[in-house]
């Protein structure tokens, strides 16, 4: 009775453990990459105008380098979204187009560079190709469904070298995440910066322009970064800002600004003028000392490719006559060394001795 009780007891002992151990076992698997199965259906290669019912707009893309898109469509199942693709001037051309329409409602994609994902649109740049995907209406697509279709046309990650020409970040503390903008024309400046004069920026001085919303306590305050391609041309703009803007005088509501090397900050819609100035003070610009060509001027392609064809055949005479004036060198001197000191062997070689044998 006793051996029953003990072996029932071990029974009931064991089946416990082996449960437990299988509901231990139990894990929840997460797909790195969402397989949703979508395929390219139709593609169209449309003008730029047709980015108004695609919910683009020429003027705007057409200052980026915009000259045409392509629509394509993709199906998943009975679903179809609409991806529409914009070739820009450059990399940081197409850059630019991803910030302008994005805004601080949209949300980063998770793993997934230089993607943002709103209720209607999700936006993404790939070399110097903005991507527009337009969410289709009434679908029940997922999360998952969506972010596989990025992945599907763009990948997750976008190219070394597309990333090297990006304009460098505004600084990430206190920056308000969708607010910051790329600005290289003067129709997104009118358009993002109407309180101030775009023709005082200077565009046509090669000025590119950055701009983001920051938080500092419960104040909020837009800040503008404007580089240039020298500090001569950044100086010149300075004055002309400052006598076009006022900056930096002792009166209310004036704007703060400073200029650093190539690049001028500036303070927009600053609370005060104390958090103007601790804004101010997270830009920094550090320099660094590095070779650069002599600036052509005003000189063609034809007559720098001149020019440097020429150079190239002068620095080929140079070393043929380098090579030429030391062999007629090496000869006099051995000649001389013939003459003056017989008994060397610098003006004697070898291939004009001769070994004579005595022999009786």
């Amino acid at each position: 009775m006793k051996s029953s009780v003990f072996t029932f007891a071990l029974f009931l002992l064991t089946f416990s453990a082996a449960c437990s151990l299988s509901y231990a076992q139990k894990v929840s698997v997460i797909p790195l990459v969402p397989a949703a199965n979508w395929r390219l259906a139709e593609t169209q290669k449309l003008g730029l105008d047709a980015l108004q019912s695609h919910g683009g707009d020429p003027a705007v893309e057409r200052e980026y380098g915009v000259r045409g898109i392509e629509v394509r469509t993709y199906e998943l199942d009975r679903s179809r979204a609409k991806v529409v693709l914009e070739p820009a001037s450059d990399v940081s051309a197409a850059y630019g187009l991803f910030t302008y329409y994005q805004n601080e409602s949209m949300h980063a994609q998770k793993s997934i560079q230089l993607a943002v994902t709103g209720p209607e649109v999700s936006l993404m740049a790939r070399g110097r190709t903005f991507i527009r995907f337009l969410h289709p209406a009434g679908s029940h697509l997922g999360e998952n469904d969506l972010r596989a279709l990025l992945i599907f046309v763009g990948g997750t990650h976008a190219t070394s070298d597309s990333l090297a020409n990006l304009p460098t970040p505004l600084p990430s503390s206190g920056l308000i995440p969708g607010s910051e903008k790329y600005i290289i024309g003067p129709e997104v400046a009118g358009r993002l910066l109407p309180n101030l004069a775009a023709t005082a920026i200077g565009f046509e001085q090669g000025a590119e322009v950055q701009i983001g919303a920051y938080t500092l306590g419960n104040s909020r305050a837009t800040m503008m970064e404007v580089s240039y391609p020298n500090p001569q041309i950044a100086r010149l703009r300075f004055g002309a800002m400052s006598a076009a803007l006022g900056l930096n005088q002792d009166r209310p509501n004036a704007l703060s600004a400073r200029r650093e090397g190539s690049f001028i900050f500036l303070a927009l819609k600053a609370d005060s003028k104390e958090m103007a100035n601790k804004l101010l003070d997270r830009f920094n610009v550090s320099q660094q000392l590095s070779w650069d060509e002599k600036y052509p001027g005003d000189k063609t392609i034809g007559r720098q490719l001149f020019e440097l064809v020429m150079g190239n055949v002068f620095l080929t005479l140079v070393l043929a006559g380098g090579g030429v004036l030391g062999g007629l060198l090496i000869v006099l001197s051995r000649r001389v060394t013939a003459k003056l000191f017989p008994e060397l062997e610098w003006g004697h070689p070898e291939a004009d001795r001769l070994i004579r044998l005595r022999l009786q």
